[in-house]
């Protein structure tokens, strides 16, 4: 180790390694010191022979201690050294302990903040999923309810002459046919005076075999013709005989109130 790096290490010792390598270093002095020094410095000089072997011997002596002593000095800078390197790897040490921690904080935290979001993002669908349902459940009551409010609000006819007319027109709207109620009414009164048993037992189509019946006098191929979904199947029905001979009163004239005789 060179002179010129111990002070440098020196500065690097903690107070305790500090005082006990000065306290080594000026032992170590001392012991040169005494030993340079000889043990009675007033003695009287020994003969010329002794006095001329004296300093080789002394110098020879005080070498060999100021080696020894160097040594120790060596040794104790060295175990300093080795405090210093492992005081600076325990440092090291600790400052990637801390670092590692912090990283792990922070992926923790990463890793907490992102199940956070997905969870918020979850209910986000599920609510709005539920929102969803929600509405088709309202828009389907709302339908139902309409449903039976017209169901409810669905006219109820006489049963009579007014009565049958008014449903047959009805019919007729929804189904384009054209004709009035006093084309409907005056056309009837003509034929049958508003009796929906009403049978005619002695014209042409009675001989054939097919006599005009009920309250417009239709015969039975003519309605099978021209009869109208959703009305009865029956010839003497007031309603589905009214609606089928309007029809077939607009597919010949146009409309039933075009028909003012036998048609």
């Amino acid at each position: 180790m060179s002179a010129n790096r111990i002070p440098s290490r020196l500065r690097r010792l903690n107070k305790v390694q500090k005082i006990s390598v000065a306290g080594v270093s000026a032992l170590g002095v001392a012991a040169l010191t005494f030993s340079l020094v000889p043990s009675n410095a007033d003695a009287e000089i020994a003969p010329q022979a002794a006095t001329a072997a004296a300093p080789v011997a002394l110098t020879a002596a005080g070498s060999a201690q100021a080696k020894t002593v160097q040594n120790s000095m060596i040794e104790q800078h060295s175990t300093a050294e080795q405090l210093v390197k492992a005081a600076d790897a325990a440092k090291a040490k600790a400052a990637a302990e801390t670092k590692a921690a912090a990283k792990a904080k922070a992926a923790s935290e990463a890793k907490t903040k992102a199940a956070a979001a997905a969870k918020a993002e979850a209910k986000a669908a599920a609510d709005a999923k539920d929102k969803a349902a929600k509405a088709k459940a309202d828009a389907k009551k709302r339908g139902a309810e309409k449903a039976n409010r017209s169901t409810a609000r669905k006219p109820v006819y006489a049963n009579n002459l007014d009565g049958w007319i008014r449903e047959a027109m009805s019919i007729m709207k929804k189904e384009g046919i054209p004709g009035s109620y006093n084309g409907i009414h005056r056309n009837i009164m003509r034929e049958s005076s508003g009796n929906r048993w009403a049978i005619n037992n002695w014209d042409i189509n009675a001989r054939n075999g097919i006599p005009s019946k009920g309250l417009l006098q239709v015969i039975q191929p003519t309605f099978d013709r021209y009869h109208v979904s959703g009305t009865k199947k029956d010839l003497y029905d007031p309603v589905a005989n009214i609606v089928a001979a309007c029809n077939y009163a607009a597919d010949r004239y146009g409309s039933m109130d075009n028909v003012n005789s036998a048609y």
